[in-house]
């Protein structure tokens, strides 16, 4: 399978240029100033000169529809990231107002608890899941949930894997058979402070990847 590789929580000018050389599919930036990856500082002269072959992704977590669509011009992004209570209805408005070519990703928190078959009424919406550690902060926790729960998880939609992943989980990766797997999502484990990845142990991770 070949994976895309997702770079989330960026906002230091210099080190998102570092990461860009790295070539990931994907780059982050969270829109959600409760963040402490929060990217509402940059330029988005920035963003605009990134390579067009990485995907500029918002990341939005209950931003009313004019608010992620304004943001989404202005930074010229490719993908946005809902990662709030978004409703199916709130995603088929955000598609209708967004340029037709740019990509929704509908973000669930997973858990023990989590029920598999909310995902039916987004399906024929958003053009990917991501699932990532159940955190009332809304991702960027560091820590793993338990792959095993995606058993339940029986829809086509591909899906990015978010959670805690770090260099150690190279091999756990590379074992997943699942081909609606399209991306793999990281963050809080690569980085020296919140928002400042180090650039080695990404490349590193990058190059071990099956990509």
């Amino acid at each position: 399978m070949r994976l895309r590789l997702k770079i989330c929580g960026m906002k230091v000018p210099a080190n998102i240029l570092e990461v860009a050389a790295l070539k990931p599919d994907y780059m982050g930036f969270i829109f959600y100033k409760q963040s402490k990856r929060y990217a509402g500082g940059l330029s988005a002269e920035l963003l605009m000169d990134l390579p067009l072959n990485i995907k500029k992704t918002g990341v939005f977590v209950d931003e009313d529809l004019a608010g992620v669509a304004g943001l989404a011009t202005e930074f010229g992004f490719s993908a946005v990231q809902l990662h709030g209570a978004e409703t199916p209805e709130y995603c088929l408005e955000l598609k209708q107002i967004l340029p037709q070519e740019t990509e929704i990703i509908k973000a669930f928190g997973v858990d023990e608890n989590f029920d598999f078959a909310q995902l039916k009424a987004y399906e024929e919406i958003v053009d990917y899941f991501l699932f990532d550690t159940q955190t009332p902060d809304h991702g960027g926790s560091g820590k793993v949930f338990n792959w095993s729960l995606l058993d339940r998880y029986e829809l086509d939609k591909p899906y990015f894997l978010s959670g805690g992943i770090g260099p150690e989980h190279v091999e756990d990766i590379s074992n997943i058979k699942d081909k609606r797997l399209y991306a793999i999502d990281v963050n809080s484990r690569f980085e020296l402070e919140p928002g400042l990845k180090q650039i080695d142990k990404l490349n590193d991770f990058k190059n071990k990847l099956p990509l």
